[in-house]
């Protein structure tokens, strides 16, 4: 099993390219199975959730080209007739249920299994069935798989919580349901504005997205087109955590700093000079330590879940002491064990961890537990003293394109190994 080997102590410093969202391009994949016509998908990650996204579209009929060089898909669904995603395919991830919308709105009918992926927390389906009921659709969970059939008709969904991956679903669910279809207390993510970028930019119409309420009118048909991926915010907000922490300078590129601006407040209150160029943010510490900074995660445009992890390995290593609340997912800690291990102060209660920095952390073996851990260990890594090695970072390469390649170019002592 391959691990990452970090040796602390180097600042970064220079630049480095942001690639394709991860949370965007999943559905936006899926998304693709509702078209009558070829869909060029640009700047894709090349990620193993992407390739498990890929193998089950093809596994439900759609021809696929993948140009990996020009980060380039090229999905063609018209001869799709597979409604069934199965769970050798669906078990790795959990974004795979987001095929439950656009089957069901194209064939009337659609067997997902019930999803797996990473052990942050339960996130329940319920809010997915509650949306295609709303729409119309007959809905039932048996031997593991969520079985709909029915079709879809435009209606009212009022999601009880805000949840990107059900407000997606209902999205594409709605974009050929017959009539208008009003989507209250939606989610805001940058991830569903993209989404809908694209369903538009195949014939959808659609109105709201980024608002809590979204309104969209059915169509007969969406045809062929192209959409290129909105940049990573999580991965920038990973990278300009890093230079934070080592005490550098680096300038991520191709990037959009209006979908961040909770990191980048974060980031300046931790005592970074952060600047935005363009598509380009930079993020200077001027050899300064950072300071702690306290932390809540909130649904868009709040503070990420996905970047609590990062800023919990910051503030081990920051002046003064911070506090995390965690209010998106309940299992969203079992990173803190190995933090630990590195020599860092946190104590938990409930879902409230308070982090008081240390001097400095001491390299150590450690294993990742979930996506985001992962990142968290390398950033800490990268500031311990000797070397610290991560295992399982399987978990890893779901979400971050050869980030040990983009490290390594700003100067971080790091390596894959065997």
């Amino acid at each position: 099993m391959q691990k990452i080997v970090v040796n602390g102590g180097a600042p970064l410093e220079g630049e480095v390219a942001i690639s394709g969202a991860k949370n965007a391009v999943l559905p936006i994949l899926c998304g693709a199975l509702l078209a009558d016509g070829p869909v060029e998908i640009a700047n894709v990650p090349d990620l193993d959730d992407v390739s498990t996204t890929a193998r089950l579209l093809r596994e439900l009929g759609a021809r696929i080209e993948h140009d990996a060089e020009a980060s380039r898909f090229l999905i063609d669904a018209r001869e799709a007739r597979g409604h069934v995603a199965p769970y050798d395919l669906v078990r790795t991830m959990r974004a795979s249920v987001l095929v439950l919308g656009p089957l069901l709105a194209r064939h009337g009918a659609a067997e997902v299994s019930l999803p797996g992926g990473c052990a942050i927390g339960s996130r329940p389906v319920d809010l997915h069935i509650h949306a295609m009921q709303a729409l119309g659709a007959e809905v039932e969970v048996e031997h593991g798989y969520i079985k709909a059939r029915g079709r879809l008709r435009g209606g009212r969904i009022e999601f009880p919580a805000v949840s990107v991956g059900a407000t997606e679903n209902a999205l594409m669910a709605a974009t050929l349901a017959a009539g208008t279809t009003v989507i209250d207390n939606a989610a805001r993510e940058p991830e569903i504005v993209d989404l809908a970028e694209c369903l538009v930019a195949l014939g959808a119409d659609i109105e709201g997205a980024g608002e809590s309420r979204i309104v969209v009118r059915g169509v007969e048909r969406l045809q062929g087109g192209r959409h290129s991926v909105l940049p990573d915010r999580i991965e920038t907000g990973t990278f300009l955590v890093a230079a934070a922490m080592t005490g550098g300078r680096v300038v991520a590129t191709r990037a959009r700093a209006g979908t961040q601006q909770a990191v980048l407040d974060k980031l300046a209150e931790a005592g970074a000079d952060v600047a935005v160029e363009g598509d380009a943010i930079v993020v200077d510490m001027r050899g300064r330590r950072p300071r702690a900074v306290d932390i809540v995660t909130e649904p868009y445009p709040g503070f990420p879940t996905d970047m609590q992890a990062q800023f919990m390995a910051l503030n081990c290593i920051a002046e003064g002491t911070g506090t995390i609340d965690e209010r998106i997912f309940e299992n969203r800690f079992m990173h803190v064990n190995e933090l630990l291990r590195l020599g860092a102060d946190i104590q938990i209660e409930g879902h409230r961890a308070t982090v008081s920095g240390v001097e400095r952390l001491s390299g150590a073996p450690v294993m990742a537990t979930d996506l985001r851990a992962s990142a968290s260990l390398i950033l800490a890594g990268l500031v311990a003293e000797g070397e610290t090695v991560i295992d399982r970072i399987y978990h890893l390469d779901r979400g971050y394109e050869r980030i040990e390649r983009k490290l390594s170019g700003l100067g971080a002592r790091i390596q894959r190994i065997d």
